[in-house]
């Protein structure tokens, strides 16, 4: 039987998504890495749209999954090694600086990894565990563009490798971070005040611009390591007092 069109579709987002991380490399190399992060931040939004949509027309696949993390390994693994190779290693040894430039590639495909897996298992969550690999890129390409507005550059390398370690570990760690939100305001109370601040994020991305999205994205992996610690604590003492 013929595969309909709208088969296709996903495919076809997920397809963009590893084309604009291809882009995204090319704009890094020849020396615009501002414009390469604008790149990167849409295909952030093409990568929440197309398991969504193939949920929603019923065609999620295990080819379509494979895919997804093959455009994510693109855009937001190889793109940040290759913008702090680029940009943040200067004057380190250059294993050192491989090696640390390795690390968003390393810990990305580790943690795009053992999504795949937790997908096999059949449960939804509300929750990855983990920061998830776009917004570690967007993190990274955050604090490039909160820079330039302020001092005009690129940032300190220093806290820059610093931010690379600590996303990079937040990866892979089993820290519960917040999915995206659904689309609508009738899914629920705690959804509804997901996307409220979604789209007012949205609002002061577009007005404020990189003085704007890095500290929303520092607040974002913050709250969620609180909040999952908190919870961890309840966890424990709820589970000696059961004993």
């Amino acid at each position: 039987m013929n595969r309909k069109p709208k088969h296709f579709i996903p495919n076809i987002i997920t397809l963009a998504n590893m084309f604009l991380g291809f882009l995204a490399i090319g704009i890094i190399l020849k020396g615009d890495p501002l414009k390469a992060g604008v790149f990167v931040m849409i295909a952030s939004m093409l990568d929440v749209f197309d398991g969504k949509i193939a949920r929603m027309l019923g065609i999620a696949s295990r080819f379509g999954m494979e895919f997804d993390s093959m455009a994510d390994t693109v855009s937001f693994c190889v793109v940040p090694s290759v913008l702090i190779y680029s940009l943040y290693v200067d004057g380190l040894h250059p294993l050192i600086g491989l090696l640390i430039a390795f690390m968003p590639l390393m810990f990305g495909t580790i943690r795009l990894a053992k999504y795949n897996i937790d997908q096999d298992s059949g449960f939804s969550k509300s929750y990855t565990e983990g920061l998830t690999t776009p917004i570690s890129a967007i993190t990274l390409f955050a604090y490039l563009y909160f820079n330039h507005e302020v001092h005009g550059d690129y940032g300190d390398p220093r806290t820059a490798l610093m931010l690379v370690a600590a996303i990079s570990i937040l990866m892979v760690s089993p820290i519960h971070f917040a999915k995206f939100p659904l689309l609508s305001f009738s899914s629920g109370r705690n959804n509804s005040i997901l996307l409220a601040i979604f789209l007012i994020s949205v609002i002061g991305i577009l007005w404020f611009r990189g003085l704007f999205l890095f500290p929303v994205t520092l607040l974002y992996i913050g709250w969620n390591i609180i909040h999952w610690l908190a919870n961890s604590q309840k966890t424990n003492i709820q589970s000696k007092i059961n004993t």
